[in-house]
């Protein structure tokens, strides 16, 4: 039996030396398990970034502004190795509590949660925070919200306007800001489940006030895939699963319905702690997105079943390391238009 198909490509063995984060994900390549798979990860992510046609979606879910990885997704924002993110309610939200001054702070998963609750700090694992400076954003949302017009408005507009507010309110200051360096660049934030976090309690009190301003979520599923019916190829790169994945997805099902064959994203990643055998989205595997459509049975597709607050600052570092000096051709969005989006590309 001829084993050269099976055996042409031997593991290597890491050694322990002097280098780079991105030597040492290189180096990952001809490892095995999930070691490999982030190493699969910062090689997709960087093809991507030398593709001259093509637009980067992220889905953000999991707490990880509280976890310390707001940084990361601004720096993200700031070099455009992403174009458009959609995320939670709640990062958006943590991320203006720490734009406007507030912090998260390092806890403990064995804390007591009632003289916690006595003392008015809230637990998110091992991260504390203050309920009270949470009320006062909620306060300062709502306060926002009522000066809005009384109009239909996506959650990518206003996401674009209070990013405006946040940054006149921080200074302008977009070196740490999710929102205001998307803002700032140009960057779409989508917030499909918009409701359901601080954000949407800030819009609630709002109306309970006499605020008519309405976010829209099927506009935002308009505006999402016409970002995808326009774009010449696009990647996806998910932060864990959760409603950003499926939005993300199912912007190719929609394009289809309507008459657009696309054929499907062409690059995937994902960094989850979930699995598919429970049969949830968020451990899903795109191969199983290949049979609906929402992948292009051709991409490049790569999982890591890791905990993204590991896998964020390795890859982000790696691929800073990577792209030294690159000019990566960008999609501009133009929603000014009439006839609905338009999509010019720039260099960074």
């Amino acid at each position: 039996m001829n084993l050269n198909m099976f055996t042409n490509n031997p593991t290597n063995p890491v050694d322990v030396k002097d280098r780079s984060i991105s030597e040492l994900t290189d180096a990952m390549l001809t490892t095995g398990f999930q070691g490999r798979k982030l190493a699969e990860s910062v090689q997709a992510w960087h093809n991507m970034l030398k593709e001259d046609d093509i637009t980067i979606l992220m889905g953000l879910t999991g707490a990880m502004v509280p976890a310390g990885m707001r940084k990361i997704i601004s720096y993200l924002i700031q070099n455009r190795m992403i174009d458009c993110l959609v995320s939670t309610g709640a990062n958006i939200f943590h991320d203006c509590h720490e734009a406007l001054g507030k912090k998260h702070y390092v806890g403990s998963h064995l804390a007591d949660d009632e003289k916690l609750f006595q003392h008015g700090v809230d637990r998110i694992y091992d991260v504390f925070a203050v309920e009270e400076e949470f009320r006062g954003v909620d306060h300062l949302i709502a306060d926002f919200a009522k000066t809005l017009e009384d109009r239909p408005y996506s959650s990518r507009e206003f996401m674009h306007i209070l990013g405006k507010e946040i940054a006149r309110r921080s200074g302008g200051d977009d070196s740490d800001s999710i929102i205001v360096s998307a803002y700032k660049h140009g960057v779409p934030i989508f917030t499909p489940a918009l409701c359901d976090s601080s954000i949407g309690i800030g819009l609630a009190i709002a109306r309970r006030g006499g605020c008519t301003a309405n976010v829209d979520q099927i506009k935002d599923v308009d505006e999402i895939t016409q970002i995808v019916e326009r774009s010449h190829k696009t990647g996806v790169i998910y932060v864990g699963g959760g409603v950003p994945k499926n939005f993300i997805q199912q912007t190719e099902v929609i394009a289809s319905i309507m008459g657009m064959d696309i054929g499907g994203h062409d690059y995937a990643i994902q960094y989850t702690t979930d699995v598919p055998h429970w049969g949830g989205l968020s451990g899903c595997t795109f191969d199983e997105g290949v049979s609906w459509g929402k992948i292009a049975p051709h991409a490049k597709k790569v999982q890591v079943f890791v905990d993204a607050t590991i896998a964020l600052p390795i890859v982000s570092h790696a691929l800073h390391e990577k792209t030294r000096g690159s000019d990566r051709s960008y999609p501009v969005f133009d929603w000014n238009d009439n006839s609905g989006l338009k999509i010019i590309r720039s260099r960074a």
